[in-house]
């Protein structure tokens, strides 16, 4: 017998009814981003290392520890299994100029790879969802995709999701924190981690993200990005503050907030949960005015964010926002096969129309008796049993049976011409 293959660690299956749940939020943010005048785009699943390395900053989490990087046995090209997707739709609007003709507001959703210890929500092959807002340089533009993820959570029903919001400047502020942040952890090194000692000089920033609880009382004392921010910089954060504001926005100023890429300036922010243990995290991101240049592009602004599927489908569960499971509108009954043909057409008359069905098929062992198949009509979810029998089709006739409701509640059964059955289904819906 041959060895049984299960599926890599960390990367997941997903069957009915759990993929209903997936197709449905799926729907739910495509109509917010598109509410939006937002429009979708797809890119590739692997990408070459050198944009990653580039784009999210060779000393990070991402590039150190969690790609999935290979070399092409083909030609030796360093590839890597997309980390994230904010990079790859860059790459893309660089190499096919689509800001040429003006900005572009645009949405993806797809499978990212990542390398961690797979734990609730958080897992090595997961999906995002994301929004990137290509060629738009004010704090209007920064709000308005808050105020989108806003929208998102009240039409999700969604409650307990805090805003976080922190402003990270730009380069040359950040040059001059950085010098400042230096020379603080430098003067304490002794109470620096491992990780925290080897970022010292490379990415000291970071160092303000940590979960080691050890490091609070350090962090916590460190000098203050905010406190070097130029006149600008400011300018801009309190535009978009105020947009916030003029919504009636809740949100929290957070000076720790750095995220995890080193793309990013001027506005970030992220939304948290406590529901979902320590990766509290549902959706984030922020604004990202250099990376076109890092990837080989003109000097663009850009703002955008992202979440993650998994992460959010635990939180619908957890506070009961997941609708039920897909089921079809119609299951038609069949005692005899010999009657199939005419069933089919029956049935794709319907489908035409709209209507969902299932045709009761064997499983070469005959067809089954009426009660087994009344058995399986039920256990479909399906509001109506379509039944051809003899006496039916010798009448040119399908009986309908509401499974859901009883004849006090306007339910029971009735009789309808095989040719009316298009009348039928709209007369419904």
């Amino acid at each position: 017998m041959a060895e049984t293959l299960s599926a890599v660690k960390g990367m997941n299956d997903i069957a009915p009814p759990e993929s209903d749940h997936w197709l449905w939020l799926e729907r739910q943010l495509q109509d917010v981003a598109m509410g939006y005048a937002f429009r979708g785009v797809r890119t590739p699943i692997v990408e070459s290392t050198r944009l990653f390395i580039r784009g999210l900053g060779e000393v990070t989490d991402i590039v150190e520890k969690e790609m999935y990087s290979f070399e092409d046995r083909l030609n030796g090209e360093a590839l890597t299994l997309r980390p994230e997707g904010t990079a790859g739709v860059v790459r893309a609007a660089v190499e096919h100029n689509w800001t040429y003709e003006g900005p572009k507001r645009l949405y993806y959703t797809g499978p990212m790879f990542r390398h961690e210890r797979p734990q609730r929500g958080r897992y090595r092959q997961f999906h995002q969802f994301g929004v990137e807002a290509l060629g738009f340089g004010g704090p209007d533009v920064d709000a308005e995709i808050v105020l989108m993820a806003c929208d998102l959570w009240q039409k999700l029903g969604l409650q307990g999701i805090e805003l976080q919001i922190n402003s990270l400047g730009q380069l040359a502020e950040r040059a001059e924190h950085r010098q400042a942040l230096i020379n603080y952890l430098s003067a304490h090194s002794d109470q620096l981690d491992a990780d925290a000692q080897r970022r010292l000089h490379a990415n000291p920033l970071r160092i303000l993200d940590t979960k080691n609880p050890q490091m609070q009382d350090l962090v916590n004392g460190a000098p203050r990005l905010m406190d070097y921010l130029g006149p600008e910089s400011l300018a801009h954060f309190e535009g978009f503050k105020r947009i916030l504001d003029a919504n009636g926005i809740s949100y929290t100023l957070n000076p720790r907030l750095v995220r995890g890429m080193d793309y990013y300036n001027l506005s970030v922010f992220e939304f948290v949960t406590t529901e979902l243990g320590a990766q509290g995290t549902v959706c984030a991101g922020g604004r990202y005015d250099g990376l076109f240049e890092q990837v080989g592009g003109k000097p663009t602004p850009a703002v955008g964010w992202a979440l993650g599927m998994e992460r959010l489908l635990e939180l619908l569960k957890s506070q009961g926002r997941l609708p039920a499971p897909d089921a079809p509108d119609c299951y038609a009954i069949v005692p005899d096969a010999s009657h199939s043909g005419i069933v089919a057409h029956a049935c794709r008359v319907l489908r035409h129309c709209g209507a969902r069905v299932q045709l009761h098929a064997t499983a070469g062992d005959g067809q089954g008796s009426m009660k087994s198949q009344f058995k399986k009509a039920n256990a479909s979810g399906a509001r109506w049993a379509l039944i051809f029998g003899e006496e039916e089709l010798a009448r040119q006739e399908v009986t309908v049976k509401d499974l859901r409701s009883s004849e006090a509640e306007g339910g029971g059964q009735k009789a309808v011409p095989l040719g009316g059955l298009a009348q039928w289904w709209q007369a419904q819906s």
